[in-house]
């Protein structure tokens, strides 16, 4: 066989070994430039301000991102408005929300958007399509989830502080932790009351002296 036979037999079998090294190896997740249609379109209807607690446009959530392909989970952190493009996935974030702190149970939320680069069809052009568009709840996850075979997104927190949070005072000392004032003696035993001789098992009373006949 000809060298230029032999070389052209191997440059397959060496592009087929490389594509297999590929594929052992974990991608690594980086977020790359968001298309303009996305950053210019509101994400849903714009949030309720409430009376209490940061203002919307301050607070920033932290969501997780879960790549079941490759079982690569990271942290995606947005601000209210903002959007991230992490490979072929964007997510874009309305407002969070932190239950009120005397309300119980606690809880944490997210108005999500979640939009995956994919085919609808195998006879349809690449595109982007909505896959999620709600709230997400820590502690509810259940309530609503992200329906798809190779993204999940949910909520880990919500930055954001209510009055009093900031400079709440530190707990009072109870009485008995608390620091006794220096140079103060140190409460003594109270000492028992002695037993008296009758009470005691070990007292016995000396023998009455025997008398002697004279003689």
């Amino acid at each position: 066989m000809r060298p230029a036979h032999l070389l052209a037999c191997a440059l397959p079998l060496l592009a087929l070994s490389a594509c297999n090294r590929g594929s052992n190896e974990a991608a690594e997740a980086v977020a790359t430039e968001v298309p303009k249609s996305f950053t210019s379109q509101g994400a849903g209807a714009p949030a309720v301000e409430s009376e209490y607690g940061t203002p919307v446009k301050d607070r920033v959530a932290t969501l997780g991102l879960l790549n079941k392909r490759n079982n690569l989970t990271q942290d995606v952190v947005l601000k209210v408005g903002e959007a991230k493009r992490i490979g072929n996935v964007i997510v874009k974030l309305a407002t969070c929300e932190r239950t009120l702190p005397w309300e119980t149970p606690p809880e944490t939320g997210a108005f999500v958007q979640v939009f995956v680069e994919e085919r609808a069809s195998v006879d349809q052009a690449l595109g982007w399509h909505k896959v999620f568009s709600g709230w997400l709840f820590k502690n509810s996850p259940g309530l609503s989830v992200v329906q798809h075979p190779v993204y999940d997104v949910w909520v880990k927190d919500c930055a954001m502080k209510f009055p009093g949070e900031e400079d709440s005072p530190a707990p009072a000392a109870s009485s008995s932790s608390a620091a006794k004032p220096a140079g103060s003696a140190a409460p003594t035993a109270k000492p028992s009351a002695a037993p008296s001789p009758s009470a005691s098992p070990s007292a016995k009373p000396s023998p009455a002296p025997s008398a002697t006949p004279s003689r």
